[in-house]
């Protein structure tokens, strides 16, 4: 029985994977040319991208207007019953229509039709009967057609709501293409996503500010760094010089191991005690850099002295406040 159960898990997968395979054969240079030209109107205009389906396929809709936003594009799902009901209000002449249907006879869509102020030049249809009466209303038609569902009984929307669902996504990735998007741009619609953070926060977003850091001179001792630091708990205590530029870091861990050697003691100088070379960042790089800084040694550190282009201490970025924010550590 287990074997069974497993083998059908795996045919699901296999049949959903040829369905997209033979779908990509079917498609043209003239499709991708028409698509261009169309993507390249949508961009002059400033429209909307508009996604339209029933059942199955109008969650499918919701899905593909979502990864559209995501891109950049305004772009929302229509229901074509609710659309005859007020909805249409939202529709203008210069917006793309998509319309997704399995059988291209969808009833709700060919009601709607006939009302919709979007030209039949800018409606591409996602449908799994090229040869319908939806496709003929449509300048474009990628053919979503499978030859059998995955389900056993060749029923519930499986290898077609896949098709559909995959085909959508190559037109969000051709209009990506189109306008060139970068990173950043993406990030512009990801503000409070990981890559947003990674593309956007910078260093002095997250550091401990000069007034929250433990600072002393080099003529101090360990015990008044020790004195320092628990009164301002932040993992690391700065040496500044008479002009308050920064001379070097001491750390908890340079503590223990001060305490590990017989010949220092708690009247020991920070001159002997600090690192006068550590890693530093400028407050303007990004907080992933920050974290790169961090990673890329063979013994990871877990704070940063942050410093301007003139030498002057503003404070301390930490690993923990960078994982705290959503910033992943490598594993290697």
């Amino acid at each position: 029985m287990p074997d069974d159960l497993l083998s059908i898990m795996q045919n699901v997968l296999h049949m959903e994977a040829q369905a997209l395979t033979k779908a990509s054969t079917r498609l043209g240079t003239k499709q991708i040319e028409a698509l261009s030209t169309l993507f390249d109107g949508l961009i002059q205009q400033d429209a909307h991208v508009i996604f339209c389906g029933v059942g199955k396929s109008g969650h499918i809709a919701i899905k593909l207007a979502a990864t559209f936003c995501s891109l950049a594009r305004p772009a929302f799902f229509l229901h074509p019953t609710e659309a005859l009901h007020g909805d249409l209000g939202r529709v203008r002449a210069q917006d793309v229509l998509v319309l997704i249907s399995k059988s291209g006879t969808t009833d709700e869509i060919l009601k709607l039709l006939p009302f919709i102020n979007v030209p039949s030049t800018q409606i591409i249809g996602l449908l799994g009967e090229v040869n319908s009466p939806i496709a003929k209303k449509c300048h474009i038609v990628l053919d979503c057609s499978v030859e059998k569902e995955a389900c056993l009984n060749n029923q519930a929307p499986t290898t077609s709501s896949t098709l559909a669902m995959a085909m959508g996504d190559a037109l969000a990735v051709l209009y990506e293409r189109k306008i060139g998007l970068s990173r950043e741009g993406f990030a512009l619609s990801h503000p409070g996503g990981i890559l947003g953070k990674m593309l956007r926060m910078k260093v002095r977003d997250l550091m401990k500010s000069l007034e929250e850091c433990p600072v002393l001179t080099s003529g101090h001792t360990l015990k008044d760094a020790i004195l320092a630091m628990t009164e301002k708990n932040v993992g690391g205590l700065a040496i500044l010089d008479e002009q308050s530029k920064f001379e070097g870091i001491l750390v908890e861990g340079d503590i223990r191991r001060t305490f590990a050697k017989s010949e220092f003691g708690l009247d020991t100088r920070l001159a002997v005690l600090m690192n006068r070379k550590p890693i530093l960042v400028g407050p303007d790089a990004l907080a992933s850099y920050a974290l790169e800084l961090m990673e890329k040694r063979s013994g990871q550190i877990s704070i940063l002295p942050v410093v301007d282009q003139g030498g002057s201490f503003l404070g301390l970025v930490r690993l923990h406040d960078l994982v705290k924010e959503g910033f992943q550590i490598r594993q290697n």
